[in-house]
């Protein structure tokens, strides 16, 4: 089977990419690095393809960025929407059937900063332009692929952890094992999080089925516990806390720095907000059995 997909220089897509060659797929790449085998910027055109393609895996996209500025927002935009239009154009071009196509979305869509277990169902309101952007290319997506008969699988990601994680999770590490890491008073806040190398595992039989899927690991860890399994696999001392209100005090400071301040009220409310999310659908529909992301820290760090 001919797979083409976007996104293999990224954290999750090198990820998927050996994961399917390790299953004898046949992984076409395409996107702007001169090691893809199709060289193309889906930002701003339609990329040549004339491979036969079987399934398409979408992992390519903007995150990770705090807009600084209008251009800057607009950007996600134009990489999230306008380049997965691209791509679906030039697919269209090969002329020859396309089975299934995989978009790789995130649960930022909903726009929550706390919460339990929150569902597939919960509205879409999320308000970042990555949010936005995620949310028309959902969108867009679904009224494409019903279009030209393509059976769509969106797989909403929450925090992704493996080897050299980018994000929250690979700061926590750099931070506890240089010893600048400092948490914040109990750290029982639990975040969902998920293993890059099973959201790859899960992508065949994603393809046959299709939909839209939540994944966690299903254990939704608490940032104490991140810690003290880091601290543990690294050999470094548990991190020191500070009291809530002194880190209140330090986010007011941080509010009048700015947004790209590294601590805010907002940012410190989201340190302290529960926010999981349910797998549910994707154990009964896909047959999902996640690892638990604690027990496979201690490999990557």
């Amino acid at each position: 089977m001919n797979v083409l997909l976007t996104g293999s220089s990224g954290f999750l897509g090198k990820v998927i990419q050996t994961s399917l060659t390790n299953l004898q797929y046949n992984v076409i790449t395409v996107g702007r690095a001169s090691s893809n085998h199709i060289k193309a910027d889906l930002q701003t055109g339609v990329p040549t393809i004339t491979n036969a393609v079987d399934l398409v895996v979408h992992a390519a996209g903007k995150a990770h960025v705090v807009p600084k500025n209008e251009a800057e927002s607009k950007e996600f935009f134009q990489v999230n929407l306008e380049g997965t239009k691209n791509l679906c154009q030039g697919l269209l071009k090969i002329g020859t059937p396309i089975k299934s196509f995989i978009f790789i979305s995130t649960v930022a869509v909903y726009g929550l900063e706390e919460g339990q277990l929150i569902s597939e169902t919960q509205p879409l309101k999320g308000e970042t332009p990555y949010a936005k952007s995620k949310i028309l290319a959902e969108a867009w997506l679904q009224d494409w692929a019903k279009e030209h008969n393509i059976k769509l699988g969106i797989l909403r990601l929450p925090l992704i952890a493996g080897p050299n994680p980018p994000g929250n999770l690979g700061a926590m590490i750099k931070g506890i094992n240089n010893g600048r890491y400092v948490g914040i008073g109990k750290s029982n806040a639990r975040k969902s999080v998920v293993w890059a190398e099973d959201v790859a595992a899960i992508i065949p039989q994603l393809a046959k089925v299709g939909g839209i899927y939540n994944l966690t690991d299903g254990y939704h860890p608490s940032f104490k516990e991140l810690e003290n399994s880091i601290a543990a696999a690294t050999g470094k001392k548990q991190p020191m806390h500070i009291p809530v209100p002194i880190a209140k005090i330090i986010a007011l400071v941080g509010n009048l720095l700015g947004a790209n301040s590294p601590i805010t009220t907002s940012k410190l409310h989201k340190m302290m907000s529960t926010l999981t999310f349910n797998d549910s659908k994707a154990k009964e529909k896909l047959n999902w059995q996640p690892s638990s992301v604690l027990h496979k820290l201690p490999t990557i760090v």
